[in-house]
């Protein structure tokens, strides 16, 4: 605070305090030359503030079927119990697993290109296991060599406000009650669901599908589907084509992607770039592509392939494209891109989940 008078009252700092304060000084300087001086091959974990944090919940990350049956049946002492005994068992994928491993790729690339720049993707395993349970994950993360240096695990408490201290990008969890809580918080979230097909990815090139209305745009348009049917709906897109759509969650993190595929242009790496990002929406091209992709323009954002399906299914289209990740805030959308093997991430936003709060 500012400090009253002419200042003389103001108690000065004893010669002892100040002493003090100048080791403390030297104390952490010299903590900080021991640590820079450690040798190793890693690169440290960037800054939260630099980086694009992606937090990922143990379930999404591992199969961890059999071990939630024991802690949904038996409770939590014996699923602890269960989990040091084979923490030499190494998990096996989960759905999120090959998304991870495709983020790691474009940050190797990225080392490549701007060694000393903080801004690339980094991972949290954001748990609310106990820490018991700790060793078993940390095994399988080394086991697949990951590079996951933070972990948070809440011992049954909300991730949610840790989520928001790390400047979470985006929050992918099996426990769709915690990304609905996540989700009105503000942090892009999706719940994760396994493909029920094995599928080959690929290793080279991190894919990103993304739905369109309350994934990157706001759920205007839903709404007005949902109240005054589709004919009034392509209407009201045609009168508002220049009209920018509000945007949805998920716009930061395609914007996140954006940026890092700028980064490899840059080094005229465009036809090399690690990332390719997609648009599939159920919307038709002639009566409702134009405002989505002037809403696109007009924040500056590129997507590499826009598909706009008038109504057909999705999952024929997914399966071809085989992206690591496709969100969509409509499960019957997630379901039958699932059926067709494809990773999707159910996002709950908007008009769609009043429908469906139940399930």
């Amino acid at each position: 605070g500012t400090m009253s008078g002419s200042g003389s009252e103001a108690p000065q700092p004893s010669e002892e305090a100040e002493v003090r304060l100048q080791e403390a000084e030297q104390d952490w300087a010299a903590a900080k030359a021991f640590y820079d001086n450690l040798v190793t091959k890693r690169p440290r974990p960037p800054k939260p503030q630099n980086a694009i944090t992606v937090a990922v919940s143990s379930r999404a990350l591992f199969a961890l079927v059999e071990e939630r049956r024991i802690y949904e049946e038996q409770g939590v002492e014996k699923y602890v119990e269960y989990q040091q005994n084979n923490e030499n068992v190494t998990l096996k994928p989960g759905p999120a697993f090959y998304f991870v491993k495709a983020l790691e790729h474009v940050n190797a690339r990225l080392l490549e290109l701007y060694p000393d720049d903080e801004e690339r993707f980094d991972i949290v395993l954001m748990t609310n296991n106990h820490a018991q349970v700790g060793v078993r994950l940390i095994n399988s993360i080394n086991h697949y060599g990951l590079t996951i240096e933070r972990f948070c695990m809440t011992g049954g408490q909300s991730p949610v406000g840790y989520l928001t201290a790390y400047l979470t990008n985006l929050y992918l969890s099996a426990d769709s009650e915690k990304v609905q809580e996540a989700i009105e918080a503000g942090i892009a979230s999706a719940t994760m669901f396994t493909a029920n097909k094995d599928v080959a990815y690929s290793d080279t090139q991190l894919r990103v599908a993304f739905d369109g209305d309350a994934v990157i745009f706001s759920d205007e348009s839903e709404q007005i589907v949902k109240e005054q049917g589709l004919d009034r709906f392509f209407e009201h897109e045609q009168l508002n084509e220049n009209k920018p759509l509000a945007q949805g969650p998920l716009k930061g993190f395609l914007e996140d992607l954006g940026k890092i595929q700028r980064k490899f242009c840059a080094k005229n790496e465009r036809l090399n770039c690690p990332i390719r990002t997609y648009l599939v929406t159920a919307r038709s091209a002639a009566s409702s592509g134009a405002r989505v992709l002037k809403t696109l323009r007009s924040w500056g954002l590129e997507i590499d392939e826009a598909l706009f399906l008038a109504g057909a299914p999705k999952g024929p289209i997914l399966a071809k494209i085989r992206p690591h990740i496709f969100f969509d805030d409509q499960m019957f959308h997630v379901e039958g891109a699932q059926k067709l093997g494809t990773i999707a991430a159910h996002v709950p936003y908007g008009i769609a989940q009043k429908h469906h709060k139940s399930s």
